[in-house]
């Protein structure tokens, strides 16, 4: 199974795709998508869904496997990380890629077994499942593969009898 992780931002997206070889991990490619901060957010919404889309088509993943932000307090971001998440989620529609959504601590569990896990830990898990040889930068990045290993996860347990 091939799945693409999405950590949905409007400045920085983060993606990760990430293979299951029986039962072997691997990534395939990750990286992020970045729109500039002086354009118009419609024009950067654009730039973030064709971004997708080709990834889409170049990677042809079997699923993909977004990260459910959440805010409490600035409501700004919350808008537009929202309207990121949104574009991001029209394309893989449009694609007819099934989507999987977790939450931070979804991906935290999945990954060291404990939700409220530090980032870091996080990170480090990442690099150790991955085999890669640092820590996925920036952030973003790490994120979406963590996405992408926790629906891995989720669907070897479903799988099972």
């Amino acid at each position: 199974m091939r799945v693409l992780g999405i950590d949905p931002g409007i400045a920085i997206t983060g993606y990760g795709l990430v293979e299951d070889r029986a039962g072997d991990l691997e990534a395939l490619a990750y990286g992020d998508i970045r729109t500039p901060a002086e354009e118009p957010l419609p024009l950067r919404l654009r730039r973030l869904y064709e971004a997708i889309r080709a990834l889409l088509q170049r990677y042809q993943p079997d699923v993909a496997a977004v990260e459910r932000v959440f805010f409490g307090r600035n409501v700004t971001t919350a808008f537009a990380v929202g309207q990121a998440r949104g574009v991001a989620l029209l394309a893989l529609a449009q694609a007819e890629i099934p989507v999987y959504e977790y939450t931070p601590a979804d991906v935290k569990q999945a990954l060291v077994g404990y939700g409220s896990a530090p980032k870091a830990q996080i990170q480090a898990m990442v690099r150790m499942l991955l085999r890669l040889p640092e820590i996925p930068r920036p952030d973003d990045v790490a994120d979406a593969l963590a996405v992408a290993i926790c629906h891995l996860n989720h669907a070897r347990l479903s799988a099972m009898p």
